[in-house]
């Protein structure tokens, strides 16, 4: 069994208006989709890709929200805390995968990881002593270097990974780097979700990559993501693009 195998929605709890006052995210067509049929996850890497409001960083959120939620209370750090941005979605959500739950991983955004790595630079958790081994407090050092090193910090721990666009960290070298500390988290037996616009991350070898969009989420190849075809328009001739946002 993987760390987590499927994830789908608990009906009984998504109707509990005190439970959840505001379930918006309904309307969301992946939402629907994940209620008709639920979401079997690749055991090693699942890519999420698609245009913003197609529901990916819902989707994350909730399920890092979820997971982490069944962790026992001495992990720390595995998430930041909740606020009031957050869709509620988690306490619909129903996970199967391994049980005990492996206690490794995190869930990194770039909206909170600074508050997140400003709690453990402060000495509040588990990781501190290992982080510290980098190269000092987290938030000192760059967006990137301080991303790369947390999760370097995490390797030996098996369990699970959730990132969210992480690239609006990292630089074109970074994202190399990150993809081979995803491959480097897999083989010692953890799980990665990662949410991306990046056509660099998304070509993580041989992870099932699927598409958000206005039909729900399909599987899909890297060559045939529309993220792909646009990159490489842009790169091959950018004045065909610019043109038309700086005519005259």
């Amino acid at each position: 069994m993987a760390v987590l195998d499927r994830v789908a929605i608990d009906e009984r709890r998504l109707a509990d208006r005190e439970l959840i006052p505001d379930p918006w995210f309904v309307e969301l067509p992946v939402i629907s989709q994940l209620r008709r049929e639920g979401l079997d996850l690749d055991p090693r890497v699942t890519v999420i890709v698609g245009e913003n409001g197609s529901g990916k960083s819902t989707f994350v959120e909730g399920l890092a929200g979820r997971w982490g939620g069944s962790l026992t209370a001495h992990v720390r750090h595995w998430r930041p805390e909740h606020s009031h941005e957050d869709s509620g979605l988690d306490r619909a959500l129903l996970l199967t995968g391994e049980r005990p739950r492996p206690q490794g991983g995190c869930f990194l955004r770039a909206e909170s990881m600074h508050a997140l790595f400003g709690a453990i630079d402060r000495g509040a958790g588990p990781h501190e002593g290992s982080v510290r081994a980098f190269g000092g407090a987290l938030n000192t050092r760059s967006h990137g270097e301080s991303f790369l090193a947390f999760l370097e910090s995490l390797l030996s721990e098996r369990g699970l990974f959730v990132l969210d666009e992480p690239e609006g960290a990292l630089s074109f070298t970074s994202c190399l780097r990150l993809l081979a500390l995803i491959g480097l988290v897999t083989d010692g037996g953890s799980q990665v979700v990662l949410a991306t616009h990046s056509p660099v991350l998304a070509a993580v070898p041989g992870a099932t990559i699927l598409e958000f969009g206005d039909d729900g989420f399909r599987r899909a190849d890297w060559a045939e993501l529309d993220l792909v075809a646009h990159w490489r328009a842009f790169l091959d001739r950018p004045d065909s693009y610019l043109r038309h946002l700086f005519p005259g």
